[in-house]
Parts: C-alpha cells; sequence; structure tokens
C-alpha cells in the first residue's frame, strides 16, 4: 500500500525520484525501493511522506490513492482548508519536518544548542543534520506534537534569562497563532529567536515579533522569510528569575508586614 501510494502522489506532484529523495531528505535510492517494495519508509520518513501529500499518516498505510475516485475524494476534502489561503511559504519547506525517535518510537525532543544555531537554518529539514542533535524527553509534554528545544542568548525576553533552553511544540498552521503568542521562530535574517508572535498573516503576510524587555522596539517580519515556528511550552534554566526588589517591591512588603503584626496584636 505504502509504495503505490508514494508512486501515485510522486506523479501526483510530478516530481522526480529525486526530487522526492531530497523534499523527503533522503537518498533517491530509497526512493526506488519504497516505490517497488524492497524496503519500508521509517517511521520518521512516514511522517514527512503525510506532511508533504497533505494527508494524514492512517491514510498513507491504509488507503490506496492509485483508485482515482478515492483520489479525488481526499483532494475534495482539502478544498475547505484551500478557501482559506495559507500564507506564502516556499513548497519545499511546506510540511517537511525531520524528526527523531527512539526505541520505542516515541518523538524525541531534539537540541538545537546556541553553537549550532547557525547550521540549524540550513539543516533544519535534513535528516542527518537533525539525527546529529543533541536528544531527551519530557513525559510531561504527552504526545500531541512534536516538540524541539532551543538554547536562546540575549536579554530580550528578560526575566528569562540569556543560554535559556526554550521547549516549543511545533506549529503546521501559522494561521492558528494567537497574538502574544511566545514562540521560537526560525527564520533566514533573523536566525532563532524567541519573541511574543503577533499574527498579521491575513492582513499583510507579516508577524510582528514582540520582546517582553520594553528596551528592544517591536519588528515586523516578512512571512517569505520564515522557517519554522514554534509555540513556546517549556523552559529550561540554571539561572533562577531575578527577583522584583524595587522601592516600590519593598515599601509593599513592609507594608503587608506591619498589617500581619497588627492582626497578630489584635488576637
Amino acid at each position: 500500500m505504502i509504495n503505490t501510494n508514494l508512486k501515485f502522489w510522486r506523479r501526483e506532484l510530478g516530481l522526480t525520484q529525486a526530487q522526492m529523495a531530497e523534499k523527503l531528505s533522503i537518498k533517491r535510492s530509497l526512493v526506488g525501493a519504497y516505490e517497488e517494495g524492497r524496503a519500508e519508509p521509517k517511521l520518521t520518513t512516514l511522517v514527512n511522506m503525510a506532511r508533504l501529500f497533505g494527508i494524514t499518516l492512517d491514510a498513507l498505510v491504509t488507503t490506496d490513492f492509485s483508485k482515482k475516485s478515492v483520489a479525488k475524494a481526499a483532494l475534495r476534502h482539502l478544498e475547505p482548508s484551500l478557501q482559506t489561503p495559507e500564507p506564502p511559504r516556499p513548497a519545499d519547506r511546506l510540511r517537511v519536518l525531520a524528526l527523531t525517535v527512539d526505541k520505542e518510537q516515541n518523538e524525541n525532543i531534539e537540541l538545537v544548542p546556541l553553537k549550532a544555531s547557525a547550521g540549524y537554518l540550513n539543516g533544519y529539514a535534513d535528516a542527518e543534520f537533525i539525527e546529529e542533535l543533541p536528544k531527551f524527553r519530557l513525559p510531561m509534554l504527552g504526545s500531541g506534537g512534536t516538540y524541539r528545544a532551543f538554547e536562546i542568548e540575549g536579554d530580550s525576553m528578560l526575566p528569562i534569562a540569556s543560554g535559556t533552553v526554550i521547549v516549543g511544540r511545533y506549529v503546521d498552521d501559522w494561521l492558528t497563532l494567537k497574538d502574544g503568542t511566545p514562540c521560537v521562530v526560525v527564520s533566514n535574517k533573523e536566525g532563532i529567536v524567541f519573541k511574543r508572535v503577533f499574527n498579521r498573516l491575513k492582513q499583510g503576510a507579516m508577524l510582528t515579533l514582540h520582546s517582553d524587555n520594553p528596551v528592544y522596539s517591536p519588528y515586523e517580519i516578512d512571512v517569505e522569510d520564515v522557517l519554522e515556528i514554534w509555540e513556546a511550552k517549556a523552559y529550561i534554566s540554571s539561572t533562577f528569575p531575578i527577583a522584583d526588589l524595587s522601592l516600590n517591591r519593598l515599601a509593599s512588603i513592609v507594608l503587608d508586614l506591619q498589617q500581619q503584626m497588627t492582626t497578630l496584636k489584635k488576637a
């Protein structure tokens, strides 16, 4: 079933085996082996296939799309989503996400340290590059979505300090982003940044990025320049947030203590 579906969708997309291999970040010889049924794709490759074809993983392995009626029905099913145009993104980046799994086929969280940030801009869809990154798991995040961790630098998002690791969940549909959502945004011009995203895709195919530190001004980024967006879900840091010890805060603490003492005296 997978071999016939791979061949069918490759032809529907008008791709050669070499072009398909490039989009899936695998060798061309593997595409031929999969189509001829001489080899079975790994789970990560199956996931990338489903995303590239715009179908579910279940449909990929259980539905014979070589039957034209089935394929047309699948395409009609996708039509409602096309009524709201998706933000313009280069075709070779659409739905293709390299990832890794552990021995139990659970998705890993790959860590992109600062020293790998520049390389990630070129290797974000390269399965071999992603395979070389450090990996870990956080069971508390559950199994709903694909996660990746990024080490950030700078003080634009204080009190989250430079060197903090932000764990983000992959955002496939950027139109769903709510204003003020903290995200790791990967783009060609800005690299990897951690900001609060304000969605301006429908108005002008733009995102506005805000820092929590008021010293930094918001700025806009063209959606064409964006490679990936990861919604922040957790962070790991060896630096604890600095307590607010301003004069106003100290005065508030003293007042609270005085009120507590007065209450104790009356008791």
